[in-house]
């Protein structure tokens, strides 16, 4: 079978299933709606990008950058929810598999369908900032070609690196599910604390490898400034602005080289992930820790018996469905024992930084995963025809997810003598079910309410 074809039959094939995805018209939605909040301004809505605390001299260039910036680096989480819950999470492996189609034509196949959707969005992005430039940047300095090529330079690498990531963890039967969710976000956080290593290097080629976001560069060496410092994302600034060639910083020695090769890097992570890719099978338990695993395990229900009578009606029904979604949301003796060294963690005398991101990191996972099951599209009509409604279930999975993490903190309580940690759980536990659920509800699935409450814990756990 020709590679060539097998690329470009599973390229259409994708193509066509996200054009039938609702979730791609938001993804183009969000590029012109959140330009608004790109751009740096000094009354406090929009997100900061500041240079040794002072917003930067609008230009059109430095408005290219900004809104390059804010997608390479605080967008791509978002654009990774969409990759991995849309309408192509779901591959029609049960047919390629079994073909002699080549597995590295199949993967740039799916990976130039995603790199054309984020690209879309990139368009949609470029069209709303030349309307905001209009608005913004005084007419005589108006050039919408500066505003295109550095959105672009410093964006497009970024995306296409992202659907390479997503590719190679669609191959690995290890990260196509909560494991890369988490992979990704140590790999997002790195790429955002990586250019720190290049600080003090002299501009080149080296020096931009290390800022796979591109963003560092041209705030840096367009400021001309001694010894400069950004802040992306929000911090306090003082009154004025700094003046920022932001051109010299695009064309600096080794930065138009350095995006051009982490595009060929993405291009052979694709090939790689051809290479390595793993079949979807059911794999048996190894014997090793068949037993352990057995143990772990929440015991098997008791048979049913044909002699009972008909069950009656629960007297408290909605007690009885937050019990059970409570069992659900902790479904395993691992989970239970986890619990328990978490609620012990929590009598550190220090239970907001030690207790409390303990607790919410251990329901992070437990309330998504539930979450992603009850709100799988078919189990959802399901439910329907239940007594207590869909509505009902998702009330209910809230007030157990409320209930754990109240149970979870209730030791710190007990010791400190206080009712501080009982309050701080019932808000980020009630936070963290009320995300979940909502997430799940939209997306069908669990991998946007994952990425969004990991990367929430992360910001909690280091304020």
């Amino acid at each position: 079978m020709s590679a060539l074809v097998v690329s470009r039959s599973s390229l259409s094939t994708s193509l066509t299933r996200y054009s039938r995805s609702w979730g791609l018209w938001l993804l183009l939605l969000i590029a012109p709606v959140g330009a608004r909040f790109m751009v740096p301004r000094g009354d406090g809505t929009a997100i900061v990008i500041s240079i040794n605390d002072q917003l930067p001299v609008m230009t059109s260039a430095v408005l290219g950058v900004c809104l390059g910036v804010v997608v390479s680096t605080l967008f791509l989480p978002a654009a990774y929810i969409y990759l991995r819950s849309n309408t192509n999470r779901r591959q029609p492996w049960q047919v390629e598999e079994v073909s002699g189609a080549p597995r590295v034509a199949m993967m740039l196949g799916r990976f130039a369908a995603d790199v054309a959707m984020l690209l879309a969005m990139l368009v949609a992005l470029n069209l709303a900032g030349w309307f905001l430039a209009w608005l913004v940047v005084p007419p005589a300095e108006l050039n919408l070609l500066q505003i295109s090529f550095a959105l672009w330079v410093i964006a497009a690498p970024a995306l296409i690196g992202l659907a390479a990531i997503h590719t190679l963890f669609d191959a690995l039967s290890f990260t196509r599910g909560a494991l890369g969710d988490l992979f990704y976000l140590v790999l997002w956080i790195t790429s955002i604390a990586m250019p720190s290593n290049a600080d003090g290097m002299a501009p080149s080629f080296r020096a931009n490898m290390y800022d796979f976001g591109g963003f560092a560069r041209p705030l840096i060496y367009g400021s001309r400034v001694p010894d400069p410092s950004f802040a992306i994302g929000g911090g306090p600034t003082v009154p004025g602005r700094i003046a920022i060639d932001a051109m010299a910083g695009l064309l600096s020695p080794g930065y138009l080289e350095s995006r051009g090769m982490w595009a060929l890097i993405a291009v052979a992570v694709v090939v790689l992930a051809g290479l390595v890719y793993r079949p979807h099978r059911v794999r048996q338990r190894g014997t090793r820790f068949a037993r352990l695993a057995k143990r772990l395990a929440r015991g098997a229900p008791r048979p049913a018996d044909p002699q009972a009578p008909a069950a009656r009606a629960s007297a408290h029904p909605w007690l009885a469905l937050t019990l059970a979604e409570a069992r659900l949301i902790g479904p395993s003796r691992l989970f239970v024992i986890l619990a328990v060294a978490v609620a012990l963690a929590g009598l550190a005398p220090d239970y907001r930084h030690v207790g409390s991101p303990a607790a919410l990191l251990l329901l992070i996972f437990g309330l998504t995963a539930h979450a992603g099951r009850s709100e799988a599209r078919g189990l959802r009509a399901l439910t329907r025809l239940a007594a207590l409604g869909p509505l009902s279930r998702r009330l209910a999975f809230i007030a157990a997810g409320l209930a754990w993490s109240i149970l979870l903190a209730l030791p710190a309580a007990l010791a400190q003598a206080s009712a501080a940690p009982l309050a701080l759980a019932a808000t980020i536990g009630g936070a963290a079910a009320v995300t979940a659920i909502g997430l799940a509800t939209l997306s069908g699935s669990a991998f946007a309410p994952r990425i969004v409450l990991l990367i929430a814990w992360y910001v909690y756990s280091l304020t």
